[in-house]
């Protein structure tokens, strides 16, 4: 009897289609059970997603853990021969907390690892089978790689702090030069240091172009052994007419003590984040087998379900606009530059203006709000201000500081203020994120007091010490005998861009940019 494939949902029905495609690649099924002893999550927790964990005790008094992650426990497990290469696929749930609901997660994963003796052949059929994996789906797709060793490569070269590592590699990830220039500055680099990493966000395309344009970049053994690499593989997935839906992003990067080598991600139609994720991680394989490589991917399968529910998207290009005056100086920019709608836009009362001819499509939500519509691909692009991006932690890519509505986050509190280390300082704000890692930032203990306005009246009230809040002119300070204690976060508003948007609509958004940037106040 015939399989029915148009009986099953599209999570099911790629699941099996993904078990066949892996069986017949000479993959076998690795099972794993839905509890591990929790030591091996402990004793390797840099190499876990996130450090919390569901644990428990079991009967017999071991601690137990929800298994956070399939990957560390193949690492571990693995029967591989010496000198041979072990090659699992695992469709498995995994649990882990969610930013957005602020609990824990159910997430179905099916994916592949290959342990022990990786070597360029063993690493071209992994990306193969990631690039088949995706096109499975139906939908259009891109796989997108990178490689940690060119940019690591690129920060001992222009000499980086390792202090300063973390906050330059955020940077480069979300494609934020501004700020990239900025960080490089305070971390001591000279200005030719600070250029050759900005131009890490232009190194995509076709991998002939990003390797052509990257080799003059190519400053030590290791950036050149990296480039390398990239070429050996993408001439590999060439011969077999595989690098239509590849491309190299070399400011593609991850935790550089999991990734030690090529980095993946792959990005369906429709999907407003990443379905799939992975790349080379040595390091995790050299803790149970010494000299050992590994190279694997993971497929997050619910991510599918969304799509099946997801309306079509408009051809236009959609950007989400704060009400207020920022939106409507934003708007009057882009109108100026070719992207004005037919419709008046202040006189309007709809949410959302579009112009077909011009391929735009604006929405007007609350500026608290922007920056959700984005990351969640409601919108393709949008205008937010720097503080309620630090403060909700979006996973989106940061393109431009259009230097709108310029002001700072500070710390204020009455004139005759004297912090006393010795207890822990009350600090009432609306931005509690932010105020948390400013103070950690100082080993500083505090008690948040969230409120949402009037945060000047805390301190004046005696509900708090101090206040973490925005400043533009002072005002309302000094009319209130407070007094700004500390400036920490230079504020403006910022154009953003969903992740998967930009995949496959890059030529557009970047048009954008530029012409928005053309037309900014220097």
């Amino acid at each position: 009897m015939e399989l029915d494939w148009n009986i099953l949902k599209p999570q099911e029905r790629l699941t099996l289609q993904l078990r066949m495609l892996y069986e017949r690649s000479g993959f076998r099924q690795y099972h794993m059970s839905r509890f591990e002893e929790y030591g091996l999550y402990q004793k390797n927790r840099s190499f876990l997603p996130s450090e919390q964990v569901i644990t428990f005790t079991d009967l017999d008094g071991r601690l137990l853990a929800l298994k956070p992650d399939v990957t560390l426990s193949i690492a571990k497990n693995a029967q591989v021969e010496p000198q041979g290469c072990g090659r699992y696929y695992y469709s498995e749930n995994v649990y882990r907390p969610s930013q957005e609901s602020h609990t824990f997660q159910e997430i179905r994963q099916i994916g592949l690892e290959c342990i022990g003796a990786v070597d360029d052949g063993v690493t071209a059929q992994a990306v193969s089978l990631a690039l088949q994996s995706l096109a499975l789906s139906g939908r259009a797709f891109a796989l997108e790689a990178g490689h940690m060793g060119f940019v690591a490569g690129l920060l001992d070269a222009v000499g980086a702090p390792e202090s300063a590592c973390p906050g330059l590699l955020t940077c480069i990830r979300e494609k934020n030069k501004h700020e990239l220039q900025k960080q490089a500055a305070e971390a001591g680099l000279s200005r030719q240091g600070a250029e050759a990493l900005c131009c890490l966000s232009a190194l995509s395309g076709s991998w002939e172009q990003v390797l052509e344009e990257a080799e003059p970049l190519a400053l030590n053994a290791a950036m050149g052994a990296a480039l390398e690499e990239l070429r050996t593989l993408c001439a590999a997935l060439a011969s077999q007419g595989q690098t239509e839906h590849l491309r190299l992003d070399l400011s593609l990067v991850n935790d550089m003590e999991y990734y030690n080598g090529l980095v993946l991600q792959g990005y369906l139609a429709g999907a407003p984040r990443a379905v799939l994720k992975g790349g080379r991680y040595d390091p995790l394989a050299a803790r149970f087998r010494p000299g050992a490589r590994a190279v694997g991917f993971a497929l997050y399968l619910d991510e599918l379900n969304r799509l099946d529910d997801a309306a079509e998207r408009p051809a236009m290009l959609s950007v989400a606009l704060p009400k207020g005056r920022l939106g409507d100086r934003v708007y009057s920019l882009l109108a100026g530059v070719g992207y004005g709608c037919p419709e008046n836009y202040q006189e309007s009362r709809k949410l959302v203006v579009e112009n077909p001819a011009a391929g735009i499509r604006y929405f007007l939500v609350k500026p608290s709000d922007v920056a959700i519509y984005v990351e969640h691909g409601a919108a393709d692009v949008g205008i937010v201000g720097k503080d309620i991006l630090a403060e909700s932690g979006a996973d989106i890519y940061e393109l431009l500081d259009t230097g709108l509505g310029r002001c700072r986050m500070c710390v204020a509190g009455p004139q005759d203020f004297v912090d006393d280390p010795s207890r822990t300082l009350r600090v009432a704000t609306k931005f509690v994120n932010i105020a948390k890692a400013y103070y950690a930032a100082q080993g500083r203990d505090i008690d948040i007091i969230k409120l949402n306005g009037s945060i000047e009246l805390a301190p004046l009230l005696g509900l708090s010490d101090v206040i973490v809040d925005i400043v533009e002119t002072g005002t309302t300070l000094r009319e209130n005998h407070l007094k700004v204690l500390t400036e920490f976060m230079p504020i403006s508003a910022r154009l953003i861009a969903n992740r998967a948007s930009y995949q496959f609509r890059r030529r557009e958004i970047d048009t954008l940019v530029q012409k928005l940037a053309e037309v900014m106040e220097p």
